[in-house]
Order: structure tokens, then sequence, then C-alpha cells
């Protein structure tokens, strides 16, 4: 009798699915927006690419903050089913609201808000994209969510792109629709099933920093060096419309960049299930570095979206393989504090990085703010390297099959 062909999902459930469509669903809402509001900032409302980066970065860093606090709370009441779907539905009816704008500062409110409820939902649906697998499959899991967000965001500027050049509405219509599939997100959600905590879990112990391993804090040191250049996505697309690319050709681009994160992040947090996190996240810095460095030397527009396919690569595997990473460091009552926290340094990083972005942008010139993330990336390599041995990974590496 010949071998059996083994499961290609594997060691999912059910859970992992309504968690993967559920990212899916949010990110066709987030992303029918994200390449058209760097446009419609600098277009509409005759912003500057500081104001681009100040509003990025403030946007990131307060969802950012509130998933630390989110997924500290989370931990502590051990409800976070309720908590994700709260955020889920903040997020949802927020997005009309940046429609509604007519100042960059009433933008900034409103994407403030939706970052508000991104950074409520993700720590607590991450802590269940967690329990949802046995701890050799949690790559695997991750990866799944991560190949429902990108794909999400895939599809998401090609509806922007069919609503503007098809059926002819305008950008602000854009943002009222966009409300629809950030509720089919929160539906899915709430067909998932909690796991109830276990017994004994003292809540009021839940989440204290001293109960992270030391190797979770080095995990920490090594995404701050290297998030110090990881700016805002909304530079790529900015650079990519000034080399010039037309708005229907960089939203493809976009499109083409969210396509390929998906298709990576699966197999990219497979293979860390196998090879080991450290292994994928230091070919995830190296692609980083390529990418921006692409952006930096080149104007031709196919080079772009050669250098925005491989920044689509980093993107997808340091979704998986980071979370699930910081996943392997906590116990099973810290996990949604650790990815947090996590999220909390990547935010604040995100805010840095994107204003300093923006003002090497004006100041310096374009390439600047690539170099400047080149660098970082090469800095975060070598910390990778030095400062978390293989053999501090923090996570069993799974039998072979």
């Amino acid at each position: 009798m010949p071998p059996s062909r083994p499961n290609f999902f594997a060691g999912l459930t059910r859970n992992t699915f309504l968690l993967a469509a559920g990212s899916f669903f949010a990110d066709v809402s987030t992303e029918m927006l994200y390449p058209i509001l760097p446009i419609f900032l600098t277009q509409t409302l005759h912003a500057n690419g500081t104001i681009v980066g100040l509003i990025e970065g403030v946007a990131q860093a307060t969802q950012s903050i509130v998933q630390g606090i989110s997924g500290t709370l989370a931990d502590r009441l051990r409800r976070h089913k309720a908590i994700a779907m709260t955020g889920f539905v903040a997020a949802a009816l927020a997005k009309p609201l940046i429609g509604l704008a007519t100042i960059w500062q009433g933008v900034l409110g409103a994407r403030l808000l939706d970052r508000i409820g991104t950074g409520t939902r993700s720590a607590p649906r991450d802590a269940l994209v967690a329990e949802s697998v046995a701890e050799s499959n949690r790559g695997r899991a991750f990866g799944l969510e991560g190949f429902g967000d990108n794909a999400g965001a895939f599809c998401g500027p090609l509806v922007a792109l069919a609503l503007l050049f098809w059926l002819q509405v305008g950008l602000r219509t854009i943002f009222y629709l966009a409300v629809v599939p950030g509720l089919l997100a929160f539906a899915m959600v709430a067909l998932v099933r909690e796991r109830p905590a276990a017994v004994g879990t003292e809540p009021k112990k839940i989440a204290r920093l001293k109960a992270f391993p030391s190797s979770y804090w080095k995990y920490l040191l090594i995404t701050t060096i290297f998030g110090l250049g990881n700016s805002s996505n909304s530079f790529l697309i900015l650079q990519t419309r000034d080399i010039g690319a037309s708005l229907p050709l960089t939203i493809g681009i976009y499109a083409a960049f969210n396509l390929t994160a998906a298709l990576i992040s699966y197999p990219a947090g497979s293979l860390s299930d196998r090879w080991g996190r450290r292994n994928l996240l230091l070919a995830a810095f190296i692609v980083f570095a390529l990418s921006y460095l692409g952006f930096a030397l080149t104007r031709n527009v196919a080079v772009i979206g050669l250098a925005f396919a491989g920044y689509g690569l980093f993107q997808g595997m340091f979704r998986a393989v980071g979370k699930a990473f910081a996943t392997d460091f906590a116990p099973a009552g810290l996990r949604a504090s650790a990815i947090g926290w996590y999220n909390t340094v990547v935010g604040f990083l995100g805010l840095f990085a994107s204003v300093i972005a923006g003002e090497l942008w004006d100041h310096l010139g374009h390439a600047a703010v690539f170099y400047y993330g080149v660098a970082s990336a090469a800095a975060g390599c070598v910390a990778l390297i030095a400062i978390l041995p293989a053999g501090q990974a923090g996570h069993r590496r799974r039998p072979p099959e």
C-alpha cells in the first residue's frame, strides 16, 4: 500500500480557520483604504510627507500601545474572545470617519480610533491562534492567520481599484464602504469557541513583567534594533508614485506585494516549526535589506515592482514567524501579554522610524529613507546572531513526519 500524502493543513483546527477568515475580512477593510490614504492626504487634503509619516507613525504606535494593554487585560480577565470582538467592531466603525475628514487632523483622529480597535483585537486574537493548535504546529497556525491577513491585504486594493476605475466611485465613498468587510470579520470571530481557562490559573499573577524569561527580553532587543528603520509602507507607495507609476499601477503593485506576503506566510510559519524561528527571522531581515536597497537605487517601475514583491516576502515571513517566536518564550497564561508587548515594541519603533523617514524624505531625499532602513536591517541581523544564539531559540523543533 503506497504511503499516504501528508496533509498540508495537518494539526490545524476549526478555530484556526475562523480566525484566519476574520483576519482576511479585517484586512480587506483596512487595505481598501491603505494605498489611497497617502494620496488622499497629499492630493485631497494637501498634507506633506512629514504629516503622512506623523499620522502613520502615531497611528501605528497607538495601535501597539493598546495591544500591550489589551493583551495584559485579556490574560488577567481570561476573556480573549470578548476583548477581540470589541476591537473588531471599533475598527470597522472607524473607517467611514476617515472619509468624512476635511483636514488632516480629522484623518489623524479617525486613524487613531481605527488603530485603537485594531490594537484591542490583535493580541487576544493571536492568543486564540496560539491556543487553537498544539505547540508543534504553532508556526503553521500563525502562518495561516498571516495568509488570511495578507490575502485580505491583496484583495482590499483590488476592491478599491474596481470601485475607483470600474464603478467610478469617489475616494471618500471607498472609506464608507470599508465598514462591510470589517463587520464580516467580527462575524467570523464570533463563531470561535474559546477554551476555558486552565484550572488553578491566578489572574492577578498573570502578565507580570518579571514572569518573562531573559530570552524574551533579548528577542525584544533584537526587534528594537531592526525596527529602528522599519518605517510605514506609505513611503514605498509614495516612492512608487514619485518615479512615475500611475495610480492604478501603484495600487496594482501594492496588491501584488500583499499577494506575495500571503503566499509566503503559511510556508514560512510551517518551515519555522521544522527549521527554527531564528533562521527564518534572519532570512526575513536579509530580504528586507535587499528590498529597501532596490527602492533606494532605482527609478525603474519594473524594478520597483520587484522590490515591492521582495518586501512582500519579508512581510509574510516577519508577521508569521515574529509572532510565533514571541509566544515561544512565554508560558500559556502569558501568551496574549507576550504578543501584546512584542507588538508594542514594534509599534513604538514604527512611530520613530516613520517620523525619521518623513524628515529624511522632506530634507535629505527619498533614497535616504531606504538607506536608513538597510542600515537598521543589517544591525538587526548582527544582533540576532550575536544576542540570541541558535541554542536559545525558545522552542523545540518539530520532529520529522
